[in-house]
């Protein structure tokens, strides 16, 4: 029984270190978490090439309430899509 725990004091212990370290170079416990809930389960091979007119999708302003179509202001005034980035 006692070999027991020890074994899940030190597993306990790896998984701690794993995510403290994971949340280090992430930047945060948040931004990791963000990660793991949309950067992993919702990742898919991209179907876009170069030189392929972007989706219609849509996007939210700076005001983060704002939301607009990308074919409403495509062309008509300068834009500049940030992407988040986990790498």
């Amino acid at each position: 029984m006692k070999i027991l725990k020890w074994i899940a004091a030190v597993l306990g212990t790896l998984v701690r270190l794993g995510f403290l370290s994971a949340s280090y170079f992430m930047g945060t416990p948040k931004q990791l978490y963000g990660f793991l809930r949309y950067g992993v389960t919702q990742r898919r091979p991209g179907e876009l090439q170069v030189g392929d007119k972007a989706p219609d999708v849509e996007l939210v302003a700076l005001d983060g309430r704002s939301r607009f179509r990308l074919s409403e202001i495509l062309g008509k005034r300068p834009l500049v899509l940030i992407f988040g980035n986990y790498t």
